[in-house]
């Protein structure tokens, strides 16, 4: 039996009692970028729309709603780590998304240990399972249809160096599973985990 499907124009309201676009495009990996101002300010922080876009070179995003430290010191000294938020470090990661002074650093904030990056002069998080040191390629202020600036700023940017916790890896390949990887969904706080029962092998076809 077909249905009448829940149809919306944003700009006139969706009329559910929860906002749908975050949770329909769901779940997102996230975006924990450390960063460090030019005068030497160290920043933790997640961000939930976060993605890959290039192979050669590997290129990774993330969109910051608000122009906030972040994006000021990769603006400032072009450089920031991304960190792997596995099932572990759900609880500091959460802790690393309050609202604090721009003097406040993160990591002491949610007991997290520093690690020292090989490329670049941002630590990174040395109990994530996977890390990537990036460059800064693009900083992109977001327009709506009309060429309007938004109050989202899009950073990308190259990776030029990749840490991988040994037991990531096997038989020379990397275990998406292994890294125990925590995703966004929608709302105020849900989250997910994958399991080896959620895996699907489905080739391309020739």
């Amino acid at each position: 039996m077909s249905r009448d499907y829940h149809y919306y124009e944003p700009k006139n309201g969706h009329g559910l009692a929860h906002e749908p676009f975050n949770a329909i495009i769901a779940p997102r990996p996230i975006g924990w970028i450390s960063t460090r101002s030019r005068e030497g300010q160290v920043n933790l922080a997640p961000y939930s729309f976060f993605n890959a876009f290039n192979y050669t070179p590997p290129i990774i995003g993330f969109a910051s709603v608000g122009y906030k430290d972040t994006v000021k010191n990769i603006e400032e000294t072009g450089e920031f780590c991304w960190n792997l938020v596995s099932e572990p470090l759900m609880e500091s990661m959460n802790q690393t998304s309050a609202k604090v002074d721009a003097d406040t650093d993160e990591f002491g904030l949610s007991g997290l240990r520093k690690g020292r990056a090989k490329q670049i002069a941002v630590p990174f998080v040395a109990d994530s399972p996977a890390i990537m040191e990036c460059r800064k390629t693009q900083i992109v202020r977001l327009q709506d249809k009309e060429g309007q600036p938004c109050d989202s700023w899009m950073v990308f940017g190259e990776v030029v160096a990749v840490h991988l916790h040994p037991d990531t890896l096997q038989d020379g390949s990397y275990q998406t599973l292994a890294g125990q990887p925590v995703s966004r969904g929608g709302g105020p706080g849900d989250y997910f985990t994958i399991s080896k029962a959620d895996k699907r092998i489905m080739p391309r076809p020739d």
